[in-house]
């Protein structure tokens, strides 16, 4: 068996749209990340040979106390980033009710796009491509790994893994700061372990 632990990233700054923000984690998403750090380091089998990250600060910040903790170095993936949400990144929640009132990713058109970023459509697509070679290289290595990236990832790779059909409008539960998903691979196929739990 392989497994790959899917992980959000720590609590991040709640007051400015997420998506492709350049901000990092709040003083309680490091201590969050040095927690994670702390559960992986503790685990006894199966041995993780790699961890994975979105490129953004807050996943970054998120994967290196683990990556310490295990001896690894963090390899940056930004094809598993968050929604490209264009210019509304990192802008302040207030001014974005204000500029764009009624944007909001679970009232969004399959089609329809943030300013200058993806549509639901385009980030599907993406993170499907993303999770068919990521997941084979895996396969083919043969190792476990920790891939830390965003709630909207991990949703959309959740209803991949277990073959529900995918929406922006619908999320089946929530991802937790840190909360940890676990897959595994057998029998040719990925699986999802129900046991996500909050770190």
């Amino acid at each position: 068996m392989i497994y790959c632990y899917l992980v959000r990233h720590g609590q991040d700054d709640t007051s400015v749209r997420g998506g492709w923000s350049e901000n990092g984690l709040t003083e309680k998403g490091r201590l969050q990340a040095v927690r994670l750090a702390e559960k992986f380091a503790q685990r006894e089998a199966p041995e993780i040979h790699r961890i994975y990250s979105s490129d953004l600060p807050r996943t970054m910040e998120t994967a290196q106390p683990v990556a310490d903790a295990l001896g690894l170095t963090v390899i940056p993936r930004k094809d598993f980033r968050e929604v490209n949400n264009g210019l509304l990144a990192g802008m302040d929640n207030d001014l974005a009710l204000e500029q764009y009132p009624g944007l909001f990713w679970n009232r969004m058109r399959w089609n329809q796009r943030y300013p200058q970023g993806e549509s639901p459509r385009e980030f599907y697509d993406r993170i499907r491509r993303a999770w068919r070679g990521f997941s084979a290289e895996l396969v083919q290595a043969q190792e476990n790994a920790i891939l830390v990236t965003h709630g909207g990832v991990i949703s959309l790779l959740e209803d991949l893994v277990s073959g529900v059909r995918y929406s922006n409008r619908e999320r089946h539960r929530w991802i937790s700061c840190t909360a940890v998903v676990p897959l595994v691979y057998r029998e040719g196929h990925w699986h999802l372990e129900r046991e996500a739990k909050k770190d």
